[in-house]
């Protein structure tokens, strides 16, 4: 499904209210001044306040994206979109995209 590209000021979070963010950006392709951001790069997150054991599982320290654009790549990897699903470790819960540009989507 086409969706707006995720970028390096996109808002992603895990479900306990974590910020997810990219440890290496793509510098050479931008969208209003935002580096997008690529599939298989694992994002951190911090601020995570999912419990310690032995009460949970402990904080979301990463998050690795499942799905990204089928036919938009940059350089030969594929971008990240705002429907991209992607899961926390080491709790396995989902991460929400909340889009911040809203000029240019992919497929």
């Amino acid at each position: 499904m086409p969706g707006f590209l995720s970028t390096a000021g996109t808002t992603i979070l895990c479900a306990h209210g974590g910020q997810a963010t990219s440890p290496a950006p793509n510098l050479r392709v931008k969208v209003m001044g935002q580096p997008v951001l690529l599939q298989p790069v694992s994002l951190l997150v911090s601020g995570c306040t999912n419990p310690p054991p032995p009460v949970n599982t402990g904080p979301c320290i990463s998050a690795t994206n499942l799905t990204g654009a089928l036919r938009l790549k940059v350089m030969g990897l594929p971008v990240l979109l705002q429907d991209s699903q992607g899961l926390c470790t080491p709790t396995g819960t989902p991460v929400t995209v909340i889009p911040t540009q809203t000029r240019v989507k992919g497929m």
